[in-house]
């Protein structure tokens, strides 16, 4: 991927939160990831989502972190949090933070969010975890950069991946997700939102309410993800095959 074209893939992302509804004001950011040339592009601080064309992209060292060229804007505040993400997790391509209100609260309540669901199973493995209360030490250092941290040390702790687990709350704050493009990661993040909404709504219906079977849970799960799975269509390269 061309860095025009991966400019051009991020800054319809940001517009496509915005227009998914999952920002408000600016609080949303969606990244992605060359790493061929080892940067990465984000939203710029402050600006908001709908209005970021590729130009206004930041364009960010994945290994310190310095801005690269002379655009003249700060990147978003969360870059920190998306570079370490990258380097826990090589295999993605970008990232993608929200403050959706569904998901934000299940993060502000600081529970994970149950899979109650098929609808939830078509995108997650498990629950939809959250993460631990950062420290003190934590907050006060670098901040952002621990974050991401944290996130990754979430999925490690519960035995997830990356792959089953697309997106993690962290506790008081909101969501970040992920995927191997931007159009991927947005996906992750509409899907989340709108399983954080079904499972609320679940709970006001029956707050006894039972998780998903494994059988079902994973039967959802790998028809849609893996080697065996056969939910869509076959791409032009697969059915010549």
């Amino acid at each position: 991927m061309t860095t025009a074209s991966l400019r051009d893939r991020v800054a319809e992302a940001n517009r496509a939160i915005d227009r998914a509804g999952l920002v408000t004001l600016s609080f949303g950011n969606v990244s992605g990831v060359d790493r061929e040339a080892g940067t990465l592009v984000i939203k710029p601080s402050g600006l908001a989502c709908a209005d970021i064309g590729p130009d206004d992209l930041v364009e960010v060292a994945l290994d310190d972190g310095r801005v690269v060229g002379a655009i003249g804007r700060r990147p978003s505040t969360d870059t920190p949090t998306h570079r370490s993400l990258y380097l826990e997790f090589p295999d993605i391509g970008a990232v993608v933070h929200t403050h959706s209100p569904s998901a934000a609260a299940w993060a502000q309540a600081g529970r994970e969010i149950p899979a109650f669901g098929t609808t939830h199973a078509d995108y997650f493995r498990g629950p939809v975890p959250v993460s631990r209360d950062l420290r003190p030490d934590e907050i006060d250092g670098e901040y952002e950069w621990e974050t991401g941290r944290v996130i990754a040390e979430t999925l490690r702790d519960q035995d997830r991946t990356a792959e089953d687990s697309p997106a993690v709350l962290v506790r008081g704050h909101g969501p970040f997700t992920w995927g191997a493009s931007p159009a991927a990661a947005v996906e992750a993040a509409v899907a989340l939102e709108a399983i954080a909404t079904i499972a609320w709504r679940t709970l006001a219906i029956d707050p006894e309410a039972r998780a998903l079977g494994e059988g079902l849970l994973g039967r959802h799960f790998d028809r849609k993800h893996g080697s065996t799975a056969y939910y869509g269509q076959l791409s032009s390269r697969e059915r010549t095959r």
